[in-house]
């Protein structure tokens, strides 16, 4: 399978703005449609309120001055006007941002929803291919930044397309050819300030893809922090890391540079357009035509309000290629398939024997190159199993095809005569208890880490549950007992703690299957020995999967099998495979 790491930068597909990925955003508005109606109409009336004092100058200038007859009357009354529309313009923004803040807000929930959910569904196949920080990243940065599209791009790109189609309209009932000298100037700026965002586009969604690379780097340093220091890898990661900052700051500097060309071509065509009014203005002026002066000033207002929409615009286009670009990565997320999911008709397993059949079965992890291949595995209802072989031969690949981690490529995995892929997840699951070498334990108290896969068990049936595996020494040396807080990953507990409290967990779960990969490698002789007696007990009845290289963990097991070249390559007792002096029993010898 194709791996996706730190330093491989993401795909960047298109430069464009796409308008698929947005049109799918604008359809969650759906369900705020009430509140986004309210907020354009308040929207509208405020860009048309904020269009007119222009128009309301003009007739102070070239009407009202020049009367003989209640000009100070006539003149308060327009200026009254003025202040109404200052006044309304400043408090109208105030509510429908906040309108479109809660709506924004809330379709950012509902994706965020969305995405960490269709997340718990995703494969185990979608983790082994991406760093959990490049993952993480379009949870939370891209999707923060989205936040800005409902709240403020999407709010501005309206006003702007207003502001710019009722200004021309207020223009031309006042001067057309004035309305032409304007946008004789405005046009030319607008292309040429395209133009340079045309040339950021790209340069944003590489600077994406840079960002996308550092953060999975700093995830995976954080994680493995203790073995950074163990080998002295602090020098040569601060230099990863100082490589990956410095290719995301050069992109970002080529960013800033075109971006800064913007200022000198606004000045150049904006002061041309001034030149050009007052030009024509003297024309007109030495033409006999003497109501121009506040026609001059209206125009040269009018030019600033269609100006500076025409330039928001052209950032606005240029925040939507940003946007774009996260969508691209969010929807990617989104829309990967569920790969492994439950059929309509699937059903439901429960009171199983624990009978397991692998049936003529190939799998590999990558297309043409299998790990198991036509691996054939008949266990009876309270079968002690026994895995061990060499590394990478195959012997947690049967753990995750028997608890459909993945799927079998050919062949079938049967639990009761049940097809793996028949029975729901959930209840395939509930059956399977599965302790992983490496145990994770979440932030909270030792309880709340026992009942994690049995949320509905008393703290007296965690105890209980504890004590029968030995986990209660753990509780024991903390002040606070089985309510100490524990930190992220178990921290401050050692390996071997953390794997007892997660023997705990199984043996709370009391599943009919039980499969311990590597489960006692962390924990010590003496703790082991202990752990033996009680798994005894816990494991009487019920059928189970053991894979491990401790001798003593697997020499009670019912068969052992020796798994190498694709398959089972020796099968048997303890006894009898030493017997036959084989790799089991060269393996053995070894140790």
């Amino acid at each position: 399978m194709k791996r996706n790491t730190y330093f491989m930068d993401e795909e960047v597909k298109t430069d464009k703005v796409d308008v698929k990925y947005l049109g799918r955003i604008l359809k969650r508005i759906a369900p705020y449609k009430k509140l986004f109606l309210t907020a354009l109409f308040l929207l509208i009336f405020s860009s048309v309120l904020s269009l007119l004092p222009p128009a309301i100058i003009r007739a102070v200038i070239n009407e009202v001055i020049p009367m003989e007859e209640e000009r100070t009357r006539t003149f308060l009354l327009y200026m009254a006007g003025l202040a109404g529309i200052g006044l309304l313009t400043a408090l109208l923004p105030y509510f429908y941002r906040s309108i479109m803040g809660t709506v924004g807000h809330g379709i950012i929930t509902d994706l965020r929803r969305e995405i960490f959910s269709h997340l718990q569904e995703l494969p185990f196949e979608y983790y082994d291919t991406r760093p959990a920080g490049k993952i993480s990243i379009r949870v939370t940065e891209y999707i923060n930044e989205l936040a800005d599209f409902f709240t403020s791009y999407l709010l501005d790109a309206i006003v702007s397309v207003l502001k710019i189609i009722v200004g021309t309209v207020l223009m031309l009932c006042i001067s057309p050819l004035l309305t032409a000298v304007v946008y004789a100037a405005l046009i030319p700026l607008t292309v040429c300030v395209l133009l340079v965002k045309s040339a950021v586009r790209k340069l944003f969604r590489t600077h994406r893809a840079k960002n996308s690379n550092r953060n999975a780097f700093i995830v995976e340093s954080i994680m493995g922090e203790k073995v950074i220091k163990n080998y002295n890898r602090s020098d040569f990661n601060q230099k990863v890391y100082y490589d990956l900052q410095e290719d995301s700051f050069k992109t970002w500097m080529k960013i800033v540079r075109r971006n800064e060309l913007n200022a000198p071509v606004s000045e150049f065509f904006w002061n041309a357009g001034t030149l050009a009014l007052y030009a024509v203005a003297f024309a007109l002026l030495s033409g006999g035509d003497t109501a121009i002066a506040g026609t001059v000033i209206a125009f040269l207002l009018y030019m600033g309000l269609c100006s500076e929409p025409l330039l928001q615009i052209t950032a606005i286009l240029q925040q939507l290629a940003q946007v774009s670009a996260n969508l691209e990565r969010i929807y990617e997320t989104i829309d990967t398939p569920v790969s492994i999911a439950d059929k309509a008709d699937a059903a439901v397993l429960h009171d199983i024997e624990g009978r397991v059949d692998f049936n003529d079965v190939t799998f590999g992890y990558e297309a043409g190159i299998p790990v198991l291949e036509h691996f054939d595995l008949h266990v009876r209802a309270g079968e002690k199993i026994a895995l061990v072989g060499p590394t990478g031969a195959g012997k947690t690949t049967v753990i995750n095809l028997l608890t459909r981690f993945y799927d079998v490529g050919e062949g079938s995995v049967t639990v009761d005569g049940h097809n793996v892929k028949d029975v729901t997840l959930h209840s395939l699951r509930k059956e399977i208890g599965v302790l992983m070498q490496e145990p994770f334990l979440f932030r909270g108290s030792i309880l709340d880490n026992i009942r994690y896969g049995t949320p509905e068990a008393t703290d007296e049936e965690c105890i209980e549950a504890a004590k029968r595996i030995y986990a209660d020494r753990v509780a024991a040396r903390f002040p606070e007992g089985f309510s100490s807080q524990l930190g992220e990953r178990g921290e401050g507990l050692s390996a071997g703690e953390k794997q007892l409290i997660s023997f705990a967990r199984i043996v709370l779960k009391n599943p009919r299957i039980i499969i311990l990969d590597e489960a006692t490698s962390a924990i010590d002789s003496e703790t082991e020995l202990l752990i033996q007696g009680a798994l005894d007990t816990i494991l009487a009845g019920k059928t189970a999967f053991i894979v491990a290289h401790r001798l003593s963990t697997i020499r009670k097991a019912d068969r052992i099998l020796y798994i190498a070249d694709k398959g089972i390559a020796e099968e048997g007792s303890h006894e009898e495979l030493m017997a036959r002096r084989g790799r089991y029993y060269a393996l053995n010898m070894r140790k």
